[in-house]
């Protein structure tokens, strides 16, 4: 355990307590503040909750991943899996490549490519011209739902993967015993493949959440936290203090709030999957 654990403590442990540190200090990213900083104490965080960013971009970031992650990819991960499961291999490979094409690709690419889609001049808009239909400015009007939709259509393949797997463990037995109990397929669905997933379904939510949580690429480059600041969830108030503005030490405080969210996150699903919890 021990390569382990120095790896652990040389990248995530250290980084975290000099993470500490700068948040209680007035360290910027050139100036004065940068080479000879010093301590304000809770100052960037009180100025954090006073400012008012605190809470908005917080709400942002919930809804984001609550849209995305638990709603988004994990239901439309599981539905692909249950529409590919026991089809034929050319439909499995057709429908997984077509998914997984967009998991493979950086974050910025997906983000581009969906800011043609819905601009102006983009292909929805084109489309929804062709059919004489009122044209949409999704990313200006309702810019969370243009972000989700983009990071579920990019990040879903993760979560069918994981079901795919999932439904492949479950034994042929359960499920002939229920269709000859005169189960259809949604009572089979309900009674027999839902209750054996359940601690998938938890393991599958923890591991898209925090990296959900800690999407910046996507939304930067699909809205920049615009307008104004109604899509600036957490990561992208976090860059605009901390290298817009070079305020380091306030741009740390958000990033600490940013840890704690994903720390309670990761605490309530390891309680969730704690063995004996099914028992």
């Amino acid at each position: 355990m021990a390569p382990a654990l120095l790896l652990l403590s040389v990248f995530v442990v250290v980084p975290i307590c000099y993470a500490l540190y700068i948040a209680f200090t007035n360290t910027r990213l050139t100036g004065r503040e940068a080479l000879h900083p010093q301590w304000v104490g809770f100052e960037n965080f009180r100025r954090l909750i006073d400012s008012g960013d605190l809470q908005n971009s917080v709400t942002l970031t919930l809804i984001f991943v609550v849209g995305s992650s638990l709603i988004g990819q994990n239901l439309l991960g599981l539905a692909l899996a249950l529409l590919t499961a026991k089809r034929k291999r050319l439909v499995v490979s057709i429908v997984g490549t077509s998914v997984l094409a967009a998991y493979v690709f950086p974050e910025i690419v997906p983000g581009f490519m969906w800011t043609s889609f819905l601009s102006e001049s983009g292909v929805l808009n084109s489309v929804l011209r062709f059919l004489h239909l009122p044209t949409q400015q999704l990313l200006i009007d309702q810019p969370m739902i243009g972000v989700i939709l983009a990071d579920v259509w990019r990040a879903t393949a993760f979560s069918m993967l994981v079901y795919t797997a999932a439904l492949g463990d479950i034994p042929e037995d359960l499920i002939d015993a229920a269709k000859m109990d005169g189960a259809g397929y949604v009572g089979t669905l309900w009674h027999v493949t839902a209750p054996l997933l359940r601690r998938t379904a938890f393991t599958n939510l923890m591991l898209i959440t925090l990296p959900t949580l800690s999407v910046f690429t996507m939304i930067f480059a699909l809205t920049g936290g615009g307008p104004g600041n109604d899509s600036q969830t957490l990561p992208i108030l976090m860059y605009d203090q901390a290298f817009k503005l070079q305020d380091m030490a306030y741009g740390t405080a958000i990033s600490l709030v940013l840890l704690g969210i994903g720390v309670v996150l990761s605490i309530i699903y390891v309680f969730v999957l704690k063995p004996g919890k099914d028992k």
